[in-house]
């Protein structure tokens, strides 16, 4: 059984910063793809950002410049470092884990609210 585990969600006012964590744990090999996504209330699913085993990154056009994704192969964690963050930034984050082609496996979400 595969798990991930969000932390680093909260309130912070608009400019501020904050750092999301997902820990994958369970029986896993290896880990493909690490990523998160986010949804607000009302609005449909959206890619924030996404990362590679090998480095490759890909982000939504709405956080280019401002959100850094990063990966930590031997602890199975994928990181979000949010900057000037935007009251339109306010979402449940949801971290996913793609062990393969196949396998996809998704966490609960953390909520981020971001005030103006």
């Amino acid at each position: 059984q595969v798990q991930l585990v969000e932390s680093g969600g909260g309130l912070v006012q608009a400019g501020g910063s904050l750092r999301l964590s997902c820990a994958v744990s369970g029986s896993i090999y290896s880990i493909d793809t690490m990523g998160w996504y986010r949804q607000a209330p009302g609005k449909k699913r959206e890619l924030v950002a996404r990362m590679g085993r090998s480095g490759g990154k890909n982000y939504g056009d709405s956080v280019k410049g401002r959100f850094t994704i990063s990966r930590d192969n031997a602890k199975n964690t994928v990181y979000l470092q949010m900057n000037s963050l935007k009251p339109e930034d306010t979402a449940v984050y949801h971290c996913v884990a793609d062990l393969d082609v196949v396998r996809s496996y998704w966490g609960q979400g953390t909520q981020v609210t971001v005030s103006s």
